[in-house]
């Protein structure tokens, strides 16, 4: 019986330095071989997927944690934060002094003073990961050289938004703000706030599951999350079946049905056979 496999893309396809395992790669191949769907389930937005990854050959993407639906190049859902909530977004975050990012399928778009702001974030994100400091020091920088910088900041094609935290009461803060939206953090190892972010009200992984499904015409019970941390935990109780990859969070391996081992340990291959979705 084949199966419809969700994938997270951080810390599940990726390490959390963005290097692809070989295995992970094989896997994924091998599995759609075997007539399995893939589809990469992430809250990146589609514009930070780089060819190695794409190039890898997936069934579809939902991105901007559950915000876009994409099977097969169709676009099945794109729910966005409006103009006016966008406008509301950038000129609460330039008030505060805070530096954010746009996510848009049509590139990261970066707040004037990103680029040096979020490396101490980045150094302690990739710390939390697990890099020595000497990695962590000359990884952080890469993150904000992907960014669109000098674009108008007012957009009407965002998934979510991205801002470092100078404290967690931002994000309790913006909580308050933004009734009509999505707040959330993300960060390190644990589930560290460093970053707080901003989606579409009620959109999850596990609702974009959903829309997917019915568009497909397919059975919940086939379905087979795979995730590590807390944002794929309405994922892992939307599937059938859930693994947290072994350099997951506490929280999501507590949730999940199964723990493979870490993504740098051929985690994700390992969950894969353990399921009989490949030999």
């Amino acid at each position: 019986m084949s199966k419809i496999v969700f994938l997270d893309v951080d810390g599940t396809i990726t390490t959390y330095e963005g290097q692809i395992p070989e295995s992970a790669k094989r896997a994924i191949r091998a599995a759609r071989a075997n007539g399995h769907r893939v589809y990469m389930c992430t809250g990146r937005s589609k514009a930070e997927n780089k060819p190695e990854l794409t190039d890898i050959g997936f069934d579809g993407m939902i991105g901007g944690n559950g915000s876009y639906v994409e099977d097969h190049d169709r676009v099945v859902m794109h729910q966005l934060i409006t103009l006016e909530q966008c406008k509301h977004i950038v000129d609460w975050l330039h008030e505060r002094g805070l530096e954010f990012y746009l996510e848009s399928n049509n590139g990261l778009f970066a707040s004037e003073n990103f680029r040096e702001a979020s490396r101490p974030a980045m150094i302690q994100y990739r710390l939390g990961k697990g890099a020595t400091e000497e990695d962590a020091v000359k990884s952080a920088g890469t993150f904000a050289d992907h960014m669109i910088y000098g674009a108008n900041l007012y957009r009407d094609d965002l998934n979510k938004v991205s801002f470092i935290l100078s404290s967690y009461q931002d994000h309790l803060d913006s909580i308050e703000e933004f009734p009509d939206l999505k707040p959330g953090t993300w960060g390190g190892k644990g589930e560290h706030a460093l970053f707080g972010d901003l989606g579409v009200k009620d959109i999850t992984k596990a609702h974009a599951i959903d829309v997917l499904l019915e568009y497909l015409g397919a059975d919940r019970a086939d379905t087979i999350a795979v995730g590590d941390a807390k944002v794929d935990i309405p994922m892992f109780e939307c599937c059938a079946t859930s693994v947290c990859m072994g350099s997951g969070g506490d929280e999501a391996k507590a949730a999940a049905d199964w723990v493979t081992a870490d993504v740098d340990d051929d985690g994700l291959e390992k969950a894969f056979k353990h399921l009989g979705l490949i030999d």
